[in-house]
Order: C-alpha cells, then sequence, then structure tokens
C-alpha cells in the first residue's frame, strides 16, 4: 500500500498548474444532415465554429432536409482551461456564396467544457437545435444531426453501438444536450451587475506620473478602469471609468440566451483602458454550477450583491510584465489585484409577451446605487503568524538577507484609523513595516526581519531563527461574512472523515453540528439570496447523504464493493463541491520571500483554512496550527525543472479572526516561549509579540529505514539512473548513496538505516508525539560530472516515541510503507521505507533501542535496515523463458548484433544464452533458466525484477541497449491449483497434458473450422460437457434451433416472411448486419488484444526503453513514449517457493529442463502465410488545404511491402477500402505487422495519416487462437448472413454455393464445442470468434494523438498446412443500375397565388419540379399550366431519373469533381429521397414557391387513391401510415401531400399531385425505353386542359363588368365625375364672353 501522508504528498504542486500547461486538443464534429429547416426551397450550408476558426460544408440546393456527411477537424495548443471556454457554434446559413454572406437561418452553441465532460467526452449522432439570435420569439428554425468529440493527448475516441435508425430519427429523444438538460430550453436575460472596484494596483510607472504632473499640474490616478463580460460567446463592456483607483459604475451587462445555458463559465474581467493596448488588471470565473440548483427544489442562477476577490501578477507596476497571463486568469494569481462588487440574476422570458425584445443583443444600463452595509457589517479582523522554521532555501537566490512578508487584500486591507479616516496603505518594502495607532497600539508588522541565510548542504540554506521565532500580525477591516466560510469548513471536515473512513459517524454529527450552526446565526446582514438556498441546498444534501449512507453500510456485501464505494466517492466530489464558496468574503493570504528586495516565491494560503470560530467545527483545519508550507516560483517559471527545486520550506503557523476574538490567538503554537513586544507602555498588554522565545526544547534522535524504490525516473541517456536519496528533517540534511554494484538502476534496493543524532525541537513533547515535523525525501541522479539531477521527491511523517514510552507493538518497530514520489505534476515512482523520532532522555542515547541487524563488514560504516523493520525473507526460485528479442533500434548509429538479456532481481542475476546473429534468427538458443534469491514473504515488497539487453560487441565490449524494470512480481508467482476441482486427467477423459490442451497441431486445423483426427476426441468432449451438467442442447447447431423457433412464429401470429434476395447477400450483409446485432460477426471497437489480455497467456512482451524520460510526463506517460521504445523482449517470469512442488515435479512427463514451463512450443522460425483484410477506415484525420485527404493502404512486414497507392479514394475521410493482402512471412524475424494510411498527393511525397502495429507472434502461439477467427455457425456454403431486412439467419462458412444443412454432422457439433471452450472447466479459455477489430492510428509526429481508426482483420496459417483457399471477397459492393420514372398525372387543390387582372381572380401558373436527392442538378420540370382557376393542373409528364444505387446500404452513389480544379470524382452516398416541388411560374419575376414533398424511395407512405383521400397526416404521422418500399413494389400510383410552412412556422397542406413511380433496373430500362415529357418513345398523352388563357377575350362583358364595376369602380366615378367638372369648366370658359358682351351691349 502507498502510505497517504494526510495529502502531504502533494504539498508542493500547485491545485491549477495543470489546467495552464499547453497541451494538444483536437475538437471533431461531424455534420450529418439537417432536418425541418425553417423556409422556401433553401440552398442551406452549415458552418461549425470554434473560437475564430470557421468551416463550411458544401451547399446543398433546393431543400429543406440537406444530407451531409462531413468531418471537420480543428487543432489547438492551448491550456485546457482556455480551451474549454471557446464556444462551439453550428449555423445554417441560406444561399452563401463567393459574392453573398449569405441569411442565417438559425444557430446553435455550446462551450468545449460541455462536451469533455460527457461520457467518452463526446455527443454521438445527436440533433442541434437551431434558434434565430436576432428573432428569440420564432422558436425552432431545424435541427442539425451531428457528432462532436473532444480528444487530449492520450484519449480514445470511442464510437458507441450504432442505435436503429427509427430511434436516431427521434429528434426530440436524441437531442444535442446533457441529460440533466430539458428538451426545451426557454429564453431567459441574465442581469450582471456591476456596482464599484476598490484596491486597483498602480498601471502606470511613477515617471509617467511625473511626466503628467509636470504638464497637467497634478497628480490623479493613472489607471482608467472598465469591466468587461464574457459569456456564451458575447461580450459587455461598462463605461469607462478615468483616473480611478476606486472606481465607482452602477451598470448592468444584459445577457439574452437560453436556459439552461450550455455554457458553463462567465468571465468578469477589470480592465484598464489604453490607447494602445487595454490590459486586464483581473480577472475572476462565476461558475454557473455553482450559483444554481436544478433540482425538484432548485433556484436559478443568483449571486450577490458580494465582492469578488481578483487575483494575478504582483501589485507593483513593470512596464514588461512577465505575469500579465495571471491576470488573464491563466495560472495561479500571486497577489491581491482588486476586487468587484457585483451581483448575478436570471430572469426567464415570456416570449409570448409583445413586451419581449426579439434580439439578443448584449445591453447597457444604469442601476440604483448600493448601500454600504448590503454587503456585510464591516469588522476589523486580525491576523497573526510566527515563523518556526526556515529551511531548504533554495542556494540560487544568494547569499543576501531574506525576510518573509505576509499581505491580505492590499496588503493590509482597508486600514481604519481610530480617528475615522480610511486610508489605503502603500506597498511596505525592507523594515517600513510597522505602524502604530494613536493610543500606542501597533496595527501591523507585515514582515520578518531580514536575515543573512546559513550553508545547510551544496543545494540549501536555512535561516538561523533558532530560539528566536519571528512574528508578523496585520489588523485589517473586512465586511463580516464569516458564516460563508464556516459552512465551508463544515463540509470540509465531513469530507476529511470520509476520507478517513470515519463516514457514518461524520455524517450524523456533522449534519445535526450544521444545522443547530447554520439556524443560530443571528448575523443576518449582507445576507445574499445564494446564501439562504445554498444552506437549505447544503442540509438537504446532508440529509440525503447520510440516509445513504446509513443504508449503505448495512447493504454492503462482497458482491457490490465496487458499486459502493463509486458512491462514496460521489459523497466525496458532492461535500467538495459545497465546500467551494462562489460568494468571497476576507481575501486569501499570500506569504511572499524577498531577497535583497526582490521578491522570489511564494505561498497561498486560503483565508477560510485559517479561520478562527468558538465552535471546533467552523475552524479552519490549520487555524492555529504549524504547518509546513513550501514555496514556489510564479507564474511560468514554476513549470518544468526549475519549478520543481524547493524554494523554501517553512514551519509556519498562522491564525486569522475577529479583532475581539484575539484572547487565545497563540494557544496552538508549541508551548515553553516568551513574548518579545515591540510597544513599550500601558499597551504592552494587549499588543502582539514581534518575536517569540522559546525556552523549552526537545531533543531526538530520527532514523531513517531506507529500504528500496522502484519506477524511478530515467535521468541517463541509457534509459536509467544511479539514484541517491537526500533526506531532510527541520535543518539537518543527509546522504543516502546507493552502494551497489548496479549503479544503473531504475529500482534501487539501498536496505540503509540513517540516523539523525541531537535533532532540537522546540516546544512540549506531547506536541511533538501527536504532531512531529514532516521528513523531505529527494532522490538525485549522481553524474560524473556537473551536478546531481533532480528526480523526484516525497514526503513523510515519522512515528514518533516519547523517552517515557514503550518501544515495543503495536506502534514499534515501524513497517515499511511505500510513498509516491512526485516530480512536478507527475508521478516519478514509490520510495519503500520507515521513518521514526525517538527522543532521547535524561539517561542520554542508553535508553534508546538498540539497533539489531546483519554485520555486513564489504558495506563499511553503512547501517542496513535492522531486523524487526526489514522484511522476513523466503528463498524463492525465479525461472525465466527467454524466448526472443524483437524491433532492436540502432545503438549509438549502430545495429545490435550479438544482444544478450540480464536479469537482476534481488541482488542476484541470471544471463540469456548469446544470440549469435540477431539478423538471421533474433531467438534464444536456451529457453528456460533459473536462480534462487531472498524474496520478502510479503508479496507487496517484493522488489522490482530489472530486465537488461546489451550487445556483445568486438573486444570485450559491452553497450546498454535497453532497460525494463518489472514492478509487480504477483501475476508471475506460481500457485497450486485447487484440488477440489474436477481432475480431467483422474476422469480417464482426455489422458494427455493439461496444460497443453490448447497447442492443438495445427496440421489439423482447417481454414474456416477445426477438424479433429478422431471422433473419440469429440465424444470425450461431449462426454465431458455431459459430467459437468452442461446441457447439451447448447451444443444444438444454430440452424436448428433457429428452425424450431420460426415454426414456432407461425404457429402463434402468421409473420410475413420477407422473400430472401440472393443478390444483396455478400459478406457487407453480415458486415452491417453484425453492427446492429453483434452476432453473426463480433464487432469489436478496440484492438483485439484489448479484449484478450495482449495475448501474452503464456508469453509476454516487455518494452526495452533507452533515454532520458520527459520532463512533462508522469511514469505512465513515460512508459507509453515511443522515442524512448528500443526494443523488446519476449519471454517470462514463474516464482515460486523452494523447494518444489511435489505434485508438479511428480506429474508425468514433467521435463526439468523446462521448469514450469512445459509443453510450450519450441522457437525455431515458422513459415506462415499472413492475410490481412482491410475493410474500412474511419474519422481520418485531414490531411489537405480543403479539409479533406486521399487515404490509401500501405502494409509492410519484414522486407515485404505493399503500397496499394492506385487505389486511392478521392477526398474521403471514411474510406471504405474492401482489400485483402496475402504476404509470406517468417516467424520470429517478420513480427511485427505495420498497416498504415497514407494521403496521396499529385505532387511531393505522400503524407503518413496514421499506422497501427500487430504482434503477430503473440497471436500465432496464443492459446486464444486469433490465427483464424471461428465461425458462429457451420455451412459448406457461401457467407450468406443475416441481413437487417432478413429475419433468418442464414449459416455461413467460407467457400461457394448456396445450401441448406438439415442433418447435424460431426463438423456441427466439433464447431459447437468450440464456440463453448470457455465453459469447460481447467482447460477452458475463450478463443477468438470471427470477427473484425478496430485499431487506432497513430502518427510518430503527433505521439499521443489518435488520426482516426481502421477496421480490419488478420488470418494466418502455417506453410506445413494445407494450403488454405482462397481470399474472402470483401472488395466494396459496386452500385447497381436502376432507373425511376416519374409520371406526373395531375395536381389539385394548389394555392392560388396570382390575381388576373381582368378578372380579378385567383389563379396560378402551375408547373412541378422534382429530382433525386444529391442530384440537384439534373432537376427536371413539367410543361406550365397556365392560369389554372381551381388550383388543378394536368401534365401527363414523365420524369426519367438514371442513377447508381447500394441496395444493401439503401444508399445513391454518386461520383463527380468538387470543383472546376479538382482532379479526380469524390464519391458520395446518399439516401435515396425523390423530391417534388409544385411552383407558380412567372414571367418578369422569379418563380415563386409553393409547396414540396420529400420520399424516401425505401419507405415512404403509399399514395391515397383519390384527392380527397389524400391529407397532410401523410407528412405529419408518417409513422401510422402504410409504407411503401419502390425497389420491392416496382410500380405505384396515387396522390400525395404538397406542404410548406405559413406565418406560424406550422405545416400547411399546399396542394396535392397525383404521380406514378415505376422503379427498373438499368437493363429492364434498356429493353423498354421510354421518352422524358412526353417525348418517344412510349409518348404519353396531351393533357386535356380547359383553355382559360384568354377566358377574358370570350366574355367580354363579363371581363368589363369586372374592370368597372369591381376592380375599378371608385376610379371610374372619379374620372367621370373629373371629366364633368372640365367639360362644364371649358362650356363656362367658352359662353362667359359671348354671354359678357351680350349684357354690355344690352343685346
Amino acid at each position: 500500500p502507498i502510505s497517504p501522508i494526510r495529502g502531504d504528498q502533494k504539498l508542493f504542486q500547485s491545485h491549477d498548474s495543470k489546467s495552464n500547461l499547453i497541451c494538444c486538443i483536437t475538437f471533431i464534429v461531424t455534420v450529418i444532415e439537417a432536418r425541418q429547416l425553417v423556409g422556401l426551397n433553401m440552398d442551406p450550408v452549415v458552418c461549425v465554429e470554434i473560437g475564430d476558426e470557421k468551416k463550411y460544408t458544401s451547399m446543398k440546393e433546393s431543400t429543406n432536409c440537406p444530407y451531409y456527411n462531413e468531418y471537420f477537424v480543428f487543432d489547438f495548443h492551448v491550456p485546457p482551461d482556455v480551451m474549454f471556454d471557446k464556444i462551439l457554434k453550428v449555423s445554417v446559413i441560406h444561399s452563401k456564396n463567393l459574392l453573398r454572406s449569405g441569411t442565417l437561418v438559425g444557430s446553435f452553441k455550446l462551450d468545449v467544457g460541455t462536451v469533455y465532460t460527457q461520457p467518452e467526452h463526446q455527443f454521438f449522432h445527436k440533433w442541434a437545435t437551431l434558434c434565430d439570435p436576432d428573432d428569440i420569439t420564432a422558436g425552432c428554425k431545424g435541427y442539425v444531426k451531428c457528432d462532436v468529440a473532444v480528444v487530449k493527448k492520450g484519449d480514445t475516441l470511442k464510437t458507441p453501438h450504432k442505435t436503429n435508425e427509427t430511434d436516431e430519427d427521434d429528434i426530440e429523444g436524441n437531442l444535442l444536450l446533457p441529460d440533466d438538460v430539458p428538451a426545451e430550453r426557454q429564453w431567459a436575460k441574465f442581469y450582471v451587475k456591476i456596482y464599484r472596484a476598490e484596491g486597483l494596483p498602480k498601471m502606470n510607472t511613477s515617471i509617467m506620473a511625473n511626466v503628467k504632473k509636470a504638464f497637467i499640474g497634478e497628480n490623479k490616478d493613472l489607471v482608467d478602469p472598465y469591466v468587461q463580460v464574457q459569456f456564451a460567446g458575447q461580450k459587455g463592456k461598462t463605461s469607462i471609468q478615468k483616473s480611478s483607483y476606486e472606481p465607482i459604475w452602477n451598470e448592468q451587462i444584459v445577457f439574452t440566451e437560453q436556459f439552461p445555458p450550455l455554457c458553463q463559465r462567465m468571465k468578469v474581467q477589470i480592465r484598464d483602458s489604453d490607447k494602445v493596448n487595454d490590459v486586464a488588471i483581473g480577472t475572476h470565473f462565476i461558475d454557473l454550477r455553482k450559483i444554481a440548483n436544478d433540482g425538484d427544489k432548485g433556484f436559478l442562477p443568483t449571486l450577490g450583491p458580494a465582492w469578488a476577490n481578483m487575483y494575478g501578477s504582483t501589485r507593483s507596476y513593470t512596464l514588461m510584465d512577465e505575469y500579465q497571463d495571471l491576470n488573464e486568469g491563466l495560472g495561479e494569481g500571486v497577489s491581491f489585484r482588486a476586487r468587484l462588487l457585483i451581483s448575478l440574476a436570471v430572469e426567464i422570458l415570456d416570449t409570448s409577451s409583445a413586451e419581449v425584445m426579439c434580439s439578443t443583443e448584449v445591453q447597457v444600463e444604469g442601476v440604483p446605487n448600493i448601500s454600504d452595509n448590503a454587503t456585510g457589517k464591516i469588522e476589523e479582523f486580525f491576523l497573526f503568524g510566527c515563523f518556526l522554521e526556515a529551511t531548504m532555501i533554495d542556494r540560487k537566490i544568494g547569499d543576501k538577507p531574506i525576510n518573509f512578508e505576509v499581505t491580505i487584500g492590499t496588503i493590509y486591507g482597508r486600514l481604519k484609523r481610530k480617528g475615522g479616516d480610511d486610508e489605503e496603505s502603500e506597498l511596505i518594502h525592507g523594515s517600513s513595516d510597522e505602524e502604530v495607532d494613536d493610543g500606542g497600539d501597533m496595527t501591523s508588522v507585515s514582515s520578518t526581519p531580514p536575515m543573512k541565510p546559513v550553508i545547510t548542504d551544496r543545494n540549501y540554506f536555512h535561516l538561523p531563527y533558532f530560539e528566536r521565532k519571528p512574528c508578523i500580525f496585520i489588523k485589517s477591516w473586512w465586511q463580516d461574512q464569516r458564516r460563508r466560510l464556516y459552512n465551508a469548513n463544515i463540509m470540509d471536515r465531513i469530507a476529511d472523515k470520509l476520507v478517513m473512513n470515519q463516514w457514518i459517524y461524520g455524517f450524523f454529527i456533522s449534519f445535526s453540528t450544521f444545522v443547530t450552526l447554520a439556524n443560530n446565526d443571528q448575523n443576518q446582514t449582507g445576507k445574499t439570496k445564494l446564501d439562504r438556498e445554498r444552506l437549505k441546498l447544503c442540509m438537504q444534501e446532508l440529509e440525503n447523504m447520510g440516509q445513504q449512507a446509513k443504508n449503505m453500510r448495512s447493504q454492503v456485501k462482497k458482491s457490490n464493493v465496487k458499486d459502493k464505494i463509486k458512491l462514496a466517492q460521489n459523497f466525496l466530489h458532492k461535500l467538495r463541491f459545497f465546500s467551494d464558496e462562489p460568494q468571497h468574503s476576507v481575501p486569501d493570504i499570500y506569504i511572499w520571500m524577498i531577497s535583497n528586495n526582490k521578491r522570489i516565491a511564494y505561498a497561498r494560503v486560503p483565508s477560510k483554512d485559517i479561520l478562527f470560530s468558538s465552535v471546533e467545527e467552523e475552524t479552519g483545519k490549520d487555524c492555529g496550527k504549524v504547518q509546513t508550507t513550501f514555496f514556489k516560483l510564479p507564474g511560468k517559471k514554476s513549470f518544468g525543472p526549475a519549478g520543481w527545486t524547493v524554494q523554501a520550506k517553512t514551519e509556519l503557523y498562522l491564525w486569522l479572526g475577529l479583532n475581539r476574538q484575539r484572547k487565545d490567538y497563540l494557544s496552538g503554537l508549541p508551548n515553553g516561549f516568551e513574548e518579545n513586544k515591540a510597544v513599550k507602555g500601558p499597551g504592552i498588554q494587549s499588543s502582539p509579540p514581534i518575536s517569540l522565545m522559546y525556552t523549552m526544547k526537545q531533543i531526538f534522535q530520527l532514523r531513517v529505514h531506507m529500504y528500496q524504490a522502484r519506477s524511478l525516473f530515467a535521468a541517463d541517456s541509457t534509459g536509467l539512473s544511479d539514484p541517491f536519496a537526500r533526506v531532510f528533517f527541520s535543518t539537518h540534511s543527509q546522504l543516502i548513496i546507493s552502494s551497489q554494484v548496479l549503479n544503473e538502476t531504475l529500482c534501487p534496493t539501498w536496505d540503509q538505516l540513517l540516523v539523525f543524532d541531537n535533532v532540537e525541537l522546540y516546544g512540549e513533547a506531547g506536541e511533538l508525539r501527536d504532531d512531529p515535523p514532516i521528513i523531505v525525501i529527494e532522490i538525485y541522479d549522481q553524474d560524473t560530472v556537473g551536478k546531481a539531477d533532480f528526480m523526484g521527491r516525497t514526503f513523510a511523517k515519522p512515528i514518533t516515541k516519547m523517552s517515557d514510552e514503550h518501544y515495543g507493538p503495536p506502534r514499534f518497530p515501524p513497517q515499511l510503507e511505500y510513498y509516491q514520489i512526485y516530480r512536478g505534476n507527475g508521478t516519478a515512482g514509490e520510495m519503500l521505507a520507515a521513518f521514526e523520532l525517538l527522543q532521547i532522555g535524561p539517561a542520554g542515547k542508553a535508553d534508546l533501542p538498540p539497533i539489531d541487524g546483519p554485520s555486513d563488514i564489504d558495506r563499511g560504516p553503512i547501517l542496513p535496515v535492522p531486523i524487526g523493520i526489514r522484511p522476513v525473507l523466503s528463498k524463492y526460485r525465479i525461472e525465466v523463458l527467454f524466448w526472443g528479442l524483437r524491433d532492436l533500434k540502432r545503438v549509438n548509429l549502430a545495429q545490435v548484433d550479438h544482444p544478450r538479456v540480464d536479469i537482476e532481481c534481488a541482488g542476484k542475476s541470471i544471463q540469456s544464452a548469446l544470440i549469435q546473429n540477431y539478423k538471421k534468427n533474433p531467438n534464444f538458443s536456451t529457453l528456460v533458466k533459473w536462480f534462487e534469491v531472498d524474496l520478502p514473504e510479503n508479496e507487496l515488497l517484493h522488489p522490482p525484477l530489472n530486465i537488461r539487453v546489451v550487445d556483445c560487441r568486438a573486444f570485450g565490449r559491452y553497450t546498454l541497449v535497453g532497460s525494463n524494470a518489472v514492478t509487480s512480481l504477483r501475476k508471475f508467482i506460481y500457485r497450486p491449483s485447487d484440488k477440489s476441482v474436477s481432475n480431467w486427467s483422474a476422469m480417464g477423459v482426455y489422458p494427455e497434458k493439461k496444460a497443453s490442451i490448447w497447442y492443438v497441431d495445427r496440421c489439423q486445423i482447417g481454414f474456416s473450422l477445426i477438424m479433429f483426427s478422431a471422433l473419440a476426441f469429440i465424444n470425450s468432449l461431449v462426454l465431458c460437457v455431459k459430467m459437468n451438467s452442461v446441457s447439451l442442447t447448447l451444443l444444438q447447431p444454430d440452424d436448428e434451433k433457429g428452425g424450431k423457433g420460426k415454426k414456432k412464429r407461425k404457429k402463434g401470429e402468421e409473420v410475413e416472411e420477407e422473400e430472401l434476395d440472393e443478390s444483396m447477400l455478400d459478406w457487407w450483409s453480415k458486415y452491417f448486419a453484425s453492427i446492429e446485432t453483434l452476432k453473426e460477426v463480433r464487432m469489436f471497437n478496440r484492438e483485439l488484444e484489448y479484449q484478450f489480455d495482449s495475448f501474452e497467456d503464456w508469453l509476454h512482451t516487455f518494452n526495452l526503453y533507452r533515454g532520458k524520460c520527459s520532463d512533462d510526463a508522469n511514469v505512465e506517460q513515460n512508459a507509453a513514449d515511443e522515442d524512448r521504445l528500443i526494443g523488446k523482449f519476449k519471454g517470462s517470469l514463474c516464482i515460486y517457493k523452494v523447494p518444489v512442488f511435489d505434485e508438479v515435479s511428480r506429474e508425468m512427463g514433467f521435463d526439468s529442463n523446462m521448469g514450469m514451463f512445459q509443453n510450450i512450443p519450441h522457437n525455431d522460425p515458422v513459415n506462415i502465410l499472413v492475410r490481412v483484410y482491410v475493410v474500412r477506415a474511419t474519422e481520418l484525420h485531414p490531411a489537405d488545404i480543403n479539409g479533406k485527404a486521399d487515404p490509401y493502404i500501405a502494409i509492410k512486414l519484414g522486407k515485404t511491402e505493399i503500397k496499394d497507392k492506385e487505389n486511392y479514394i478521392s477526398k474521403q475521410l471514411n474510406p471504405l477500402f474492401g482489400k485483402s493482402f496475402d504476404i509470406e512471412a517468417t516467424l520470429p524475424m517478420d513480427s511485427t505487422l505495420t498497416v498504415s494510411i497514407y494521403d496521396w498527393d499529385l505532387v511531393g511525397t505522400d503524407d503518413l495519416i496514421g499506422e497501427t502495429k500487430i504482434d503477430l507472434e503473440n497471436r500465432f502461439y496464443s492459446k486464444h487462437r486469433p490465427t483464424c477467427g471461428l465461425s458462429a455457425s457451420y455451412a459448406m456454403c457461401v457467407i450468406l448472413t443475416s441481413f437487417k431486412h432478413i429475419r433468418k439467419s442464414v449459416l455461413a462458412s467460407t467457400h461457394g454455393g448456396l445450401c441448406s444443412l438439415k442433418k447435424q454432422t460431426d463438423e456441427h457439433l466439433a464447431l459447437a464445442v468450440l464456440n463453448r471452450w470457455e465453459d469447460i472447466p481447467q482447460i477452458g479459455c475463450k478463443l477468438v470468434p470471427e470477427h473484425v477489430e478496430t485499431r487506432p492510428l497513430l502518427n510518430p509526429d503527433k505521439p499521443g494523438m489518435e488520426q482516426g481508426r481502421i477496421e480490419l482483420w488478420v488470418d494466418m496459417f502455417p506453410k506445413d498446412m494445407p494450403a488454405p483457399g482462397p481470399a474472402l471477397d470483401i472488395s466494396p459492393r459496386k452500385p447497381k443500375k436502376f432507373e425511376l420514372r416519374v409520371i406526373v398525372w395531375n395536381t389539385d387543390e394548389v394555392v392560388l397565388e396570382d390575381d388576373d387582372i381582368f378578372t380579378g381572380e385567383k389563379s396560378s401558373d402551375i408547373f412541378v419540379r422534382g429530382w433525386l436527392k444529391g442530384q440537384q442538378e439534373d432537376k427536371q420540370d413539367t410543361d406550365v399550366h397556365y392560369h389554372s382557376l381551381t388550383g388543378e393542373g394536368n401534365f401527363n409528364w414523365r420524369f426519367i431519373y438514371p442513377f447508381d444505387y447500394l441496395q444493401a446500404e439503401e444508399k445513391i452513389v454518386i461520383s463527380k469533381k468538387e470543383s472546376m480544379f479538382s482532379w479526380d470524382e469524390t464519391e458520395y452516398k446518399i439516401p435515396a429521397r425523390l423530391n417534388l416541388q409544385v411552383w407558380d411560374a412567372d414571367h418578369f419575376s422569379a418563380d415563386d414557391f409553393l409547396g414540396a414533398i420529400e420520399l424516401d424511395l425505401n419507405r415512404f407512405p403509399r399514395g391515397a387513391k383519390t384527392a380527397k383521400q389524400c391529407s397532410i397526416d401523410m407528412v405529419i404521422n408518417e409513422q401510422d401510415m402504410p409504407m411503401v418500399n419502390i425497389f420491392k413494389q416496382k410500380r405505384i400510383k396515387g396522390w400525395w401531400p404538397f406542404v410548406a410552412r405559413d406565418e406560424n412556422d406550422e405545416l400547411e397542406i399546399t396542394g396535392k399531385v397525383e404521380a406514378e413511380l415505376h422503379m427498373l433496373t438499368g437493363e429492364e430500362a434498356e429493353k423498354s425505353p421510354v421518352g422524358e415529357g412526353r417525348n418517344e418513345p412510349e409518348p404519353l398523352e396531351k393533357p386535356n386542359r380547359p383553355d382559360t388563357t384568354f377566358l377574358w377575350f370570350l366574355s367580354p362583358l363579363k371581363a368589363i363588368h369586372h374592370l368597372i364595376c369591381k376592380q375599378y369602380k371608385w376610379l371610374v366615378i372619379k374620372i367621370v365625375l373629373a371629366l364633368m367638372l372640365l367639360a362644364i369648366l371649358a362650356l363656362f370658359l367658352y359662353s362667359m364672353p359671348g354671354y359678357m358682351a351680350k349684357k354690355l351691349l344690352g343685346v
């Protein structure tokens, strides 16, 4: 067991340093199709956008249900946190081309982090709901079916089992949403209110301030802050407050987004406005999961108003801030930057309301000011700290005086004088760290006195504090929100009890305590809604967990213990989640180590961990306790080897609480000290001390028992290390140097006792017994030149014995335990050791227990681990099977010719025979050797076994090739079989050897089945099965059982048996049927080795490594590093106690030379025929700039290399190969098969996409017999299997001809026995069935990143057997030519779009357009039926659509060039769907789209007999209608509806069409040709259309009546009145002169 040291194993590591490391992340999106897109006659394109990268699918013309099946890959090299905050946006755009951007139909977005939290980090075949961001009231705009996956280095992308197509077509049940998100999401407004900020740092240099003062005459604040909020891919900004360190905004930023949002975090930044470049001052993330609850009694996201503390780079301004990334939220902040008063609220919108704004644009509004008491009452806090020890100070810092500075907030927070004025303290350097209030009471001492360091050893300094321990104390004022931190501390305590297996007690006690304390809290000032809701949630969850824990304790059994452990881990995860308080209060404390006025290293202490409370459960875990604190470099300096060095280690005492509670703030310190106070006078009693003088100390002896280590870091180029350990305790350090002869090792056995004498520790003896200081052990690699290299570090606490205690059980002597070694953030091995701290009493060392142990004169003064602590040893024999070496690479540019293997364990070793010529035969001549060693009886303490391969060169030179350390020997330990199991040999059934039944003579193995040489053997097996109570019915052939079942079904319910179409049945029928049923052919979604334990049932493969390990990887990652892999050793181990078991040695035929490796085959070369079947590749990584690839297969085995370059597949990322290759090979020389996929390039060399390597040798010799998979059933005919339309399974084998076997034969029985071989006791094992395995494709240039997957299987046949039959034909199906003839007879009830200008009647000029999906360029139109007044149209028009069709896959195959610049055609497979549309023809404008229908030719509703019976239900309720397959029906005639969406986005019927569909094969179409339209041959009659085109001319009175009386009535009246007035006026003007003359003349 690995010893847990109270979490101290990772004391030195940053909690989020891993999340800040740049890594390779691949985002994969497959756009399959879209459905129900809103719009008429669309040309949709799908845009996939991640961050700033966009990729587009091809454009599909005139369809609302486009099919794409296009694959996109996005590669990023960013920290995971940055990647997970990126937004994936899937948009559908209408009519996008080079000249126009297109119209957005709808979009869908979610963050990458949501995808990564899904099972297998992916969404598979899910439907994304599209919404219009500019009109949230419009509802759903359609659906896009896609696959989304995130792959990091080392992740394996698994394809889930494919569901039925009908299940996937259930859009509502397969939405692209996490499981806990409802299908229908509502729109909501997120109100982020920004009130004010405090404590902003300087953002300009003092030089700029002086320049500004010289020109302007005043020196104002040189920061222009504003707040920026990012959420769901949108940004909102407040106004800019000029020149203000305490800006006040009182603004709110409003986001409109669907709820629940698929974006987990909201990013809030304070930024400084600058004319050149705005920079971030501080960043805070709001995790929406922590401020909301989606349960039945949950609550919407809510926050504050509360202060958010922001951390980042140091507060001192520099022109080039090297820690600026910290201000952006990348990495752990090293200083307090500012705090921001914010609140968040969510309002669900009623989209049906007229007041709701349609747009989702971000809005910025003003809000009223908030009162000062809204966030809580301001209280005076007191922080006290004491530095008891400062050691392990890196000597690189130099010997300048060193001091420590403690900060909280803006150094002291907001200091409040007694006079009532607030003043923010300035940054304090050096010794200017004391402030005294008016009464003489000191308010702060923030740093220790500078002190010159003292040399500890050649790596570290320490500060000579000795008896005088410096102290610091700070008074500050903060809002009193301790309740939040108290609740978090209670949760942490419950979680700690859960870790220590005290969880039942912890839940019930802590639950009652939590409820009591939370309800008794009287401080209601500043409580927010989130405080109240989280309190209810925590109480509810604690109660539920307590009840479940009580039930779990009584229900735990051996069978369900894993499930219960998983449940307990779920409890722990919940408790840690609730302990993370989203609303901040008191800022965290930073401790800086300063040397020569330069900040060197820091440590961060959460304020809640040292917060004091009078109630123990509420007190922080480190409050009033001495803690070991490690200092680290800030920012990116802490990454890599530079950051692994400890900058300083301190023993630090901290206490934080209200000033009025500081009565017992010194009570947790080790006793025996006197206070030294700086203030003299009347206030001396209340003044804190500036240092403590210890008068009491204890003397101890520390004994470090270092036994061994394993799996250490490889620090040398040979792949090994020369390890030694350095132990640090207090101010003492001592070296442990390995004295073994073999210095080059990764698993050293030191077996040393290290004694630290006269260790002085300050404090009372009882305190030191319960909580002794930590021991630090560092592992180094010794180099002959230069300094030692750091390899790793671990921590331990000793078991303490006081002078008055007895040295005996149960505590003493201490037991050896494993301690995990860490190197940075990765593991670097384990160390087996024990530690004890013994007090030296008044009598001196005479009272100490004597050191008993074996005396070893040769080892000199080095003491071994004493008896009682060192493990009890027994004599073991280790037998080694030396089989051979494989794939050895060059060493120092020279080939390996004469290798040898050395095996070492526990100081003893053995050598293999020398391979005389590695190229000719890499196997060993002597198979088995053994040696005896003394090993611990406790198997957990067994030392590792080292495998080293050396090359014996000329002149007696030896070169290390590579090595491997077998850290666990448990699986190689021989254990006698259980005697209670029935013995087959004793039964007399099978007298041959038990261990060799699996190794049947391969001359007796046929190609498609195993034929045994004698029927007696079959009868024996059947007899054994009977004797073991295995029912013989299990051995009945599948065809009989299937036949009986079928008869029963026929009697019960007369199921219509579909006709067997022999033309559809081939190997691909079995393949596609097996994908769904997983019966006929086993479809393994991983490598075959993964399913059968790498075929290491008796022959194991040990990888050999050479070269230095990677600095940023752990042990497991380095073990998988291909760059360090130098070769492989094949063999095995067998470990057992001596003497040898009697029953083994007495066994009949026991060969003493082979030891436990009886009846294994010889390792002589074997000639074999290897047959490789490559089915297809999926999700290949794009290799061309167009986002596609031109893949082809390359196979290499030994010296044989095959490149199928001529048969490359153009522009495909999911190519279907269907190829088989025969290669002759010789084992063991040709043991590694490499299958590669290359990208064909017209110019230049072809690029490797990925490759996979298969070990053929382990497969050939494995007892699982993967050489040729066992068929599920037997027949002497061609492979004909169950197809998804065929209910009866047709038996299969591998030769030709149809047949049906009714008679049960011995072959049936033999195959059935082999398929049940794993059920046979003792000797049974699972045999490999007929299968297809899926293997990942890897590229050496992109290690750990999967570049796609390949489906294949491999058969192997020994050449000394009869030749196998011809290879199975798996060539891709060739499409069959079909011709679809569609006759459009009539239309009816077509909507009328036009108004007749003469008659005013509604009419339409109707024509019908049709095409097959994917062949939009082959659109065909009928002629136009003009001036239809009733919606009736008569056409008698024939469409002819020839196409290539794969009937088994139900896909149309189209081959065409993507563009005019394409070199060759690209093949597409598209569902067979017929599109029919009805249009209204216009002469001077674009034709008007009226309606459409899409018919799936394999499954569409039967047409109605009459137009009246044709309804919209044929489209809406398609599943309830009788369905037709035109490929089987051949000819059908009927009425189908045209549909379109109305203004309310609902489907309505817009017409009906009478059509006749006739499906013919290519041969039938040639025999009976027809003409398009109404042309020859077999022309159709012209339709009898009513002549309504010139109807107005035939009835002029009616036209005039319409024009005058209806359409232009008032216009005619106005014109007549105007004409009359003009006539009167004309008459008046005409007659007026004569009339006036008459009047004047008096006539």
